[in-house]
Formats: C-alpha cells, structure tokens, sequence
C-alpha cells in the first residue's frame, strides 16, 4: 500500500515552506480563483459538498460551520487557525506548520473570503519554535508579494494575518479557550451557547479551524468537490494525516485514504511491529479516545464511521501502538496524572475528578490499592463525563481510563496481587 498524497505531496523536496517553491507547484491558485471569481455563498457550498470534515478532533463538517455565519451582521467576522497541536501522541499538524505553510495560509485566505472575515489569527502552541517561525516568515512572504494586505493579490479585498504563540496550555486547544487566550485572558473554556459562530472573539462571529482542515480547502477549490469527494467513504471523504508512534518499524506521518483498515496502516506503511514485539492494542486518535485491542484492530477502519462502530474516535490522528510488553498500568496512569496537570479547574468535576482518578491510579501502579479502588475509578469516570462540564477535558480523562481498565482489568487486578 502507497500513500495516497494530497497534502503532502510535496513534503520532502528543498525548501517547501518558501513561497518562491509554493509558486512553483501551483500554489495560490485557489486562492486567486476564489478571490477574484467566486462569491462567499458558493465557495461554502464546494466545501459542503466535498464533505470535508474538521481535523482537530470533532470532525464536525467544514462547510456547515462557515454557513452558521451570518455574513449581514454588521460586526467584524474574524478567522481563526487552531495550531495548538496539544493532544499526547499527535505531531502531524507540526508537519504542515514546518514544512508546508503557505498552504494553510491559502486555505486561510479561502475561507476568510468565504465568510468575510478580514482579520485572521493562527494560535500555535508554544513549544513549536520552529512552526512559529516558518509560519511567520511565510505570511511575511505572503505580505511582501501582496498576497495579504490591503488588496489580496489584487482583488480588493483586504485580509490581515497575524500569528499569535501560546503559552502551552493543553486545554487552549478548546476553541472558547483558545479564543479566551487571544483575547488576553485566561485560557478558561467559555459556555455554550453562545457558540463562536454568533459570539466568539472579541463577542463577534468568529470561525475556529485546525492547521489540516485549513490545507485541504485549497485542493479542493482547485479540483472540484466531486474530487475530493471520490476519495475516503460517503461519509468520511478525502485523505487524513495520521501521526503513528510506538514500537513499529516506521513511526512518522502518513497521508491515507479515510476508509483505509488501521492494520493496514500499521504492517504496510509503518512496516510492521518492531522485531520481536506482538501488538497488545492501539489508542487510534489521541491519548483522550478509548484504545482498542489487538482484536478489535482486526476489524476497524480509518474513518470517523468505523471508529463510532468500535466505540472509539479517530480524534486527533494520533495512532499510538502498544506492544504486549508496554505497562498498561503505568500507561493509564501517566495519561490521568497529564489531564489532571492540565485541567483549568473550571469545573467541580474535572478539577476534582481528574486529580482523584490519577491518586487512585498512582496507589494501584505502586501496588497499594484494593479492588474497592478499582470499582471506585469506574465509578467516578461516571460522574465526570456525558455534559457535566463546560469542555470534553473530563471525558479526556474518562476515555483514557476506563476503556483501557474494562478491557485491560486483569492486568490492574494482577498489580494489586502481585504489587510492584
């Protein structure tokens, strides 16, 4: 099996985050199409129909959230890039941030003219150095050649971008938090409704998309939604990266077709397990969604449809494979004790909940705990999850812990008999 390459076409050759390379294959040419000949209500309805969904974990369909912007209302409408690419496990995003920007800049572009949006902001978590600098000497390239500005490439429409780096807060990667965060305040998820579509930055319409979501919509400006829409499932169309770590032949990122069996993945692409490793299961998009095990993997798809069916999410693209000899104890553990660091304390549930299913977790991995604890976590992961908080952060948690002991529960059970 090959990868089937859209975004990525282009990853590896010399100099590809400069404009003069993106030129070179095409780039901008969406852009130029829709700024000069296409108006906001058709470009929305292409994307709509290509079927693209969001990339940053929900998979909500793209199109839709433009159209939920009301174009007439006199108040500034402002564009947003979600790069605070925070969920453990996930690295794909850094790849088009790093190598690939002006993509993303374009897509931007798009989707700015699409809701009328004149303002744009890409949040960047913090620890990207790299990304922020390519993705800001991208847009200074971008200015230089009035491909931004007062008159974007010369259609008259004016377009400004700034890139703003966050402080490393995984809980910015919500999208009221990261609107919080730009507004200066503390990244504190806001309640809905209202959404971001109707109040958002600033209390004016504002549209939240992830680094991938945003590099796709230039393909399909250029070929055609019925394009895009061949490639994947009905449901589940185009390509999707995936950031595959753990102990196979070859970790990295890989662009493949939505549809594509997640084994395939794993033994043709990344070439297997590593020598004398067995696959114990595999946490398919993220360390927040509920891991699946070596039998489970059997039968699941890369596809938002086939992951629902498993109980599961693709989330993030984060594929982390875990071997038979991986410490599904310590693993759980260090996923809980992340989200309890990470949570804001907001919310009774999450501040509370979080800290205490990492206590309880820490007790069993040192081989103090009893079964009562056990059913104890079970327990509480009932409380912390299903709307009982403003954000998912508790049900992060709830994902990363109880599928993993349900399924796993022997080997937490062994720990309390056998101790360390």
């Amino acid at each position: 099996m090959a990868e089937l390459k859209i975004l990525t076409k282009h990853r590896g050759e010399v100099d590809t985050h400069t404009l003069k390379h993106y030129q070179s294959v095409g780039g901008y040419k969406a852009a130029k199409k829709a700024l000069s000949s296409m108006e906001p209500e058709i470009i929305v309805d292409e994307v709509k129909k290509s079927g693209l969904r969001g990339r940053g974990g929900a998979g909500f369909p793209t199109g839709m959230k433009w159209s939920f912007i009301d174009r007439k209302n006199p108040k500034p409408k402002y564009l947003v890039c979600n790069g605070d690419e925070g969920e453990p496990g996930t690295f794909k995003d850094r790849v088009l941030l790093e190598q690939l920007p002006h993509q993303m800049i374009e897509g931007m572009i798009i989707a700015a003219k699409a809701i009328d949006a004149h303002k744009a902001f890409i949040y960047i978590r913090g620890e990207y150095h790299l990304s922020i600098d390519r993705v800001q000497s991208a847009i200074d390239e971008a200015y230089a050649a009035g491909i931004l500005g007062k008159s974007c490439m010369g259609s008259g429409y004016e377009l400004d971008m700034v890139v703003y780096q966050g402080a490393g807060a995984y809980i910015c990667g919500e999208e009221t938090a990261l609107i919080n965060s730009l507004e200066g305040r503390r990244g504190h998820p806001r309640l809905k409704p209202p959404f971001p579509a109707v109040a958002g930055l600033y209390g004016c319409p504002t549209v939240v998309n992830n680094v991938e979501t945003f590099s796709a919509v230039p393909h399909i400006i250029n070929n055609g939604s019925e394009w895009y829409a061949k490639m994947g499932t009905p449901k589940s169309t185009g390509t999707r990266l995936f950031s595959v770590s753990g102990p196979v032949k070859k970790p990295g990122v890989y662009e493949i077709e939505l549809g594509t069996p997640l084994l395939t993945l794993i033994n043709e692409l990344c070439g297997g397990m590593q020598d004398g490793k067995k696959l114990r299961g595999i946490i398919p998009g993220g360390s927040s969604v509920p891991i699946l095990t070596a039998k489970e993997c059997e039968s699941a798809n890369m596809d938002f449809e086939s992951m629902m069916e498993h109980k599961t999410m693709l989330g993030s693209g984060a594929v982390i494979v875990l071997a038979e000899d991986t410490d599904i104890v310590e693993t759980t553990f260090r996923l809980a004790e992340f989200y309890a660091h990470e949570s804001c304390g907001q919310c009774t549930p999450c501040r509370e909940g979080t800290h205490w299913v990492a206590s309880l977790l820490h007790k069993i991995r040192d081989g103090h705990g009893t079964h009562k604890d056990l059913d104890l976590l079970l327990s509480l992961t009932l409380n912390m999850e299903g709307g009982t908080t403003i954000c998912p952060l508790a049900d992060a948690c709830v994902g990363a812990v109880r599928p993993t002991i349900t399924k796993f529960r022997p080997e937490f059970e062994q720990r309390l008999t056998d101790g360390k």
